[in-house]
């Protein structure tokens, strides 16, 4: 197998336990995934236009503003015009979305510590690294 097909099925058997860790602790709770991966977004970035909101989650803008207006009828986000530009909207979470994200974040921070626990410091370090140039070519 070439390095780069080995890579490859890496890389795809690391998402797919990914995606079934975020969905089995997703379940858990009374939100989505996408509603958690909103609540995310904004936790990590802080408050965004849509159109940023839409870029970052590779949403178009029309499935958002759906998006967006559950979770604001939920209290979980709010909704203002921009004072730069009163064309543009920006989302921000509430302190209800703010708690979720930060309980969210906690099985993220507990699993990556668990991930990790077998790597030297330097070597978490260069995961890191790594992970952040692969994520700059999305």
């Amino acid at each position: 197998m070439s390095s780069i097909a080995s890579l490859s099925h890496v890389l795809t058997e690391f998402y797919d336990k990914m995606a079934s860790w975020e969905s089995s602790v997703v379940r858990e709770s009374d939100y989505s995934l996408a509603q958690i991966h909103t609540l995310e977004a904004l936790g990590n970035h802080g408050a965004m236009n849509m159109k940023a909101l839409a870029h970052h989650l590779g949403v178009t803008t029309g499935t958002l503003t759906v998006q967006v207006d559950k979770l604001v009828k939920l209290g979980l986000l709010t909704r203002q015009y921009s004072e730069q530009d009163r064309r543009s909207i920006v989302v921000e979470l509430t302190e209800a979305g703010s708690e979720i994200y930060q309980h969210h974040n906690q099985f993220h921070l507990a699993l990556t510590e668990e991930l990790t626990k077998g790597l030297t410091q330097d070597e978490q370090q260069q995961l890191s690294a790594l992970l952040a140039r692969v994520n700059q070519e999305f």
